[in-house]
């Protein structure tokens, strides 16, 4: 199988994905804006070819790598990135050279905040109330119904970038003293707190793997106050989560595709639908995944796309969790201190790359423990400020 992989370099931690695929026998066509050089020794073993260009965004050049592979190594089978950022790009790429997966009919439903809802509607999910709106009239419009405070965020966002609450008419005018830079969608504010249903499921829809996470508190919150985050896998999924989680993975479709969906829990048996990403959940989730329950989650999603392996035994042994810690902020632990009395129980200390250290910090614990209150108290260790 010819497997062509977008940006294999980054983030860093994908190059599992990579080795996995050649070990699983696929020959594996990295496509990157990166000096081969700057490689690193487990990425260029892995691939079998790799075709610079000098911006991944130039989507000319990215054809005439395909191209290049097509001619050389014959059909194309499958194109990844496993990254959001690359999604549409992929789908593109697959419409033209004829590869199997996401195509571009289909990527707005899983990159456009509006059409998620109804997509979760479609689930029977409840959904937080908003639309697309396009200048300041129709966002008023919008707040008439719901109220203050709304949020507003771009509606094929990645993540939480360019995502603002905004609880007065001052703030809603702010928003549009300028033209937009891209269409942005108004909600009505959800409270509650975030979980999240993650899995990978076969190419029949069927779930591979599966479990749920619970944040400390958004990333909207995180990025836009510069606070630290936390979050941690659950060794039992709770039921009405796992059902809901479940309704979407058969109304988005997933196909031979991790999947990342976030709910706002307001109690009990209350979820709202917030947005499902098409990809692996973000940061080191994925390493969490194998520290949770002793497993290789990279040679799993290899053996699915090389060999259709859906099968995975496996048991949730731990809960997982991962808690960052922000330059500037005034600590109370050292490092030393946290690593002297919790050693025995962190898995996994990250240095955060920059693009990402707003959501999830300059440097991250992950941990793991039997028992839940252990990495509460943990969580706590790490987060107590002298502020």
């Amino acid at each position: 199988m010819n497997v062509v992989f977008l940006s294999p370099h980054f983030p860093e931690h994908y190059a599992a994905f990579c080795t996995e695929l050649r070990a699983a026998g696929a020959t594996v066509l990295g496509i990157a804006d990166a000096p081969y050089e700057a490689l690193s020794p487990a990425v260029r073993e892995a691939l079998a070819a790799y075709y610079r260009v000098d911006d991944l965004h130039d989507y000319d050049g990215l054809v005439r790598a395909l191209g290049y592979f097509t001619h050389k190594y014959g059909k194309l089978e499958r194109c990844e990135s496993l990254n959001e950022y690359w999604l549409a790009t992929e789908a593109r790429l697959r419409d033209d050279f004829n590869i199997e997966g996401i195509r571009g009919h289909q990527i707005d439903a899983i990159r456009r905040k509006s059409e998620m809802k109804q997509r979760f509607r479609q689930a029977d999910v409840a959904v937080a109330p908003g639309r697309v709106v396009h200048d300041l009239a129709q966002a008023r419009a919008l707040v008439a119904e719901t109220g203050y405070p709304v949020v507003a965020k771009p509606d094929a966002g990645v993540g939480a970038l360019d995502t603002y609450r905004l609880d007065s008419d001052h703030d809603l005018e702010a928003l549009f003293e300028a033209p937009l830079p891209a269409d942005y969608i108004l909600e009505g504010f959800v409270t509650g707190a975030i979980v999240s249903f993650d899995g990978l499921a076969d190419r029949e829809g069927r779930l591979v793997f599966a479990t749920g996470h619970r944040y400390s508190q958004g990333i909207m919150e995180t990025v836009n106050e510069g606070r630290h985050i936390s979050y941690t896998s659950l060794r039992e999924i709770p039921p009405r989560l796992e059902e809901l989680g479940r309704r979407c993975v058969a109304a988005f479709e997933a196909r031979e595709r991790f999947f990342h969906i976030e709910f706002f829990h307001q109690g009990g048996d209350d979820y709202v639908g917030l947005e499902i990403n098409m990809r692996p959940p973000g940061g080191f989730t994925t390493d969490m995944f194998n520290y949770a329950c002793d497993i290789d989650i990279y040679r799993t999603w290899a053996r699915l796309l090389v060999h259709d392996a859906g099968r995975l035994a496996y048991e949730r042994k731990y809960h997982c969790s991962y808690a960052s810690r922000k330059n500037g902020i005034p600590y109370t632990h050292s490092h030393g201190e946290i690593m002297e009395r919790f050693g025995g129980d962190i898995v996994k200390v990250a240095s955060v790359p920059g693009v990402f250290s707003s959501a999830l910090g300059d440097v991250g614990y992950i941990f793991r423990s039997p028992e839940i209150e252990r990495n509460e108290e943990i969580i706590r260790f790490i987060h107590a400020t002298s502020a």
